[in-house]
């Protein structure tokens, strides 16, 4: 037999085109196989796949027959047709979708299938377009029951397969045309095991990197390089800036790109007492002491072998501690209280601190051995009020970032309020910023936010009533009732945003959950 020819013809767009092609290749007993036309301007774009049959009949002889038709510009044989193209794409992106698809016509025929839901459904590399859906993947399916108008949203179902059994949550939707009448319906299925490797990476803690810091500062862009550079070594990192210039989120961004297997251990030293540090961070053995655990603990330079031990606020560490971490960092190992054997530990150390070690070792503070032995690779992280041209940056960063978490309408900073906010001297840095401006999306219901709602700690020290006179103020005139409601809505809109749930707003509040989800519907936040 013979191998179809594709061409591609092009012609003086006019009546009878279509007809002139078929009468040609009928006279030479000739099929058509496929057929497109495309109408561009005063052009037609015809696309043809012609099946010479049992005939002795050469490409080079089809060209010939249609060669002399009126209008026609140009002629050429080509690889693939369009829809060839086009549906070659939909299967492949079919085939790479996570999820199960499969359709079916009016009459319960399968029109597609991808090769997830030929998995889950065990039906192989069979053909299956064009037969009964319940024939074909032989399981009970309720897919029929949507050509009823009977849809259907995440119903668990099991199927047991020669590749072991598949748990998937289903959906399913009736097709219609465009005069409401069911032609056809989709079903989605969704693998259980991917869902919950989905859900798992959610409740993951978020894996920072370099690309969450904002601003273009070349101070912080040349720190952020250095970074990068060193992340991949086993070398001590000494993170150095004020409070609020985000060390620990700079900490975890190094962890992240070292590709560590281990976990990130963050120890605030100056939050631990003094009694109990030692036994935190190197662990203890059963019976140590009084009140110790019956099988004794695991320390957490233990807990951070193979990832990243944080030591913040170093410079707040007693001087027993500092004898035992310039140990543990040196040797690698440890010993837990009331234990004789030495433990191999792995951890990356990065240290942190506000303070100058330098005066706490003139001091006697702070040892100068272990001085020297965490000022490896020293990292200084620069205070917002030297990076001026960042703030509108990082506050723009911010107030988008709320706007998602609120849920509402997007907000924008006006001109004044972001003056305002680059002549702060800004002494708790970037994460005052993003309290201020956190503070400010929550009061200002505008579109766009002025001075008045950009209050700072001292102003709200100085005026212990000015969040809520600031809401008040931009009320405006009217009804007493009406300016009430909208500061109840204010307050609750507050209250949503600094709390974990609506229970947990509810209480702060002082009423009940049932209550406060009705003025959440009654104010349509």
């Amino acid at each position: 037999m013979n191998p179809s020819c594709k061409l591609n013809l092009l012609f003086q767009d006019r009546v009878g085109v279509v007809a002139d092609i078929s009468s040609r290749l009928a006279d030479r007993a000739m099929n058509i196989v496929s057929m497109e036309v495309e109408r561009k301007n005063e052009l037609a774009d015809i696309y043809l796949e012609v099946d010479p049959g049992s005939c002795a009949i050469s490409s080079q002889d089809i060209l010939e027959t249609l060669s002399g038709l009126d209008g026609l510009q140009s002629i050429r044989a080509i690889q693939t047709l369009p829809n060839e193209n086009r549906q070659n794409t939909f299967h492949t992106v079919l085939d790479n979708i996570s999820d199960g698809i499969v359709s079916i016509d009016e009459h319960g025929r399968i029109t597609t299938i991808n090769q997830l839901a030929r998995t889950i459904l065990n039906c192989g590399d069979k053909d299956l377009i064009g037969q009964r859906f319940d024939a074909a993947v032989g399981t009970e399916t309720a897919l029929l029951q949507c050509l009823d108008g009977k849809p259907y949203t995440r119903l668990r179902r099991s199927v047991s397969t020669d590749k072991g059994k598949f748990e998937f949550f289903t959906s399913a939707r009736p097709i219609v045309d465009s005069s409401g009448r069911i032609i056809g319906a989709v079903e989605i299925m969704k693998d259980l095991k991917a869902i919950k490797a989905m859900v798992e990476e959610v409740v993951q803690p978020e894996k920072i990197s370099f690309d969450a810091f904002v601003g273009n500062t070349v101070s912080v862009k040349q720190v952020i390089a250095f970074a990068r550079k060193i992340a991949s070594t086993d070398s001590i990192v000494s993170i150095r800036g004020e409070s609020g210039t985000g060390k620990e989120l700079f900490a975890r961004a190094i962890h992240t790109e070292s590709m560590r297997s281990g976990p990130f251990i963050p120890v605030n030293c100056a939050a631990i007492p003094d009694t109990l540090l030692e036994s935190e961070l190197f662990g203890y053995e059963s019976g140590a002491f009084t009140g110790a655990e019956k099988n004794g603990r695991t320390g957490l330079f233990e807990q951070a072998s193979g990832g990243t031990l944080f030591l913040d606020e170093i410079g707040e560490l007693p001087p027993g501690p500092q004898a035992k971490i310039l140990r543990a960092i040196q040797e690698k190992q440890i010993r837990r209280i009331g234990g004789t054997n030495q433990i191999d530990v792995d951890a990356r150390i990065i240290t942190a601190t506000n303070r100058n070690l330098e005066q706490l070792v003139e001091k006697g503070a702070f040892r100068q051995d272990l001085y020297y032995r965490i000022n490896v690779l020293p990292i200084h992280l620069p205070p917002l009020k030297n990076r001026p041209d960042d703030i509108p940056i990082l506050a723009e960063h911010f107030l988008f970032q709320i706007n998602c978490k609120l849920g509402g309408a997007l907000q924008r900073l006006s001109e004044d309020a972001i003056q305002k906010l680059v002549h702060h001297h800004w002494p708790g840095n970037v994460r005052e910023l993003k309290n201020v401006i956190e503070r400010a999306a929550i009061l200002c219901d505008q579109s766009v936010i002025g001075t008045e709602s950009i209050l700072f700690g001292f102003e709200l020290a100085v005026h212990p009533a000015a969040t809520v006179d600031g809401m008040a103020s931009s009320v405006g005139s009217g009804h007493l009732s009406r300016q009430l409601a909208d500061l109840e809505r204010r307050i609750i809109k507050n209250a949503l945003a600094s709390a974990k749930s609506i229970r947990q707003a509810a209480i702060r509040l002082g009423i009940s959950h049932t209550a406060l989800r009705n003025k959440i519907r009654k104010h349509g936040l």
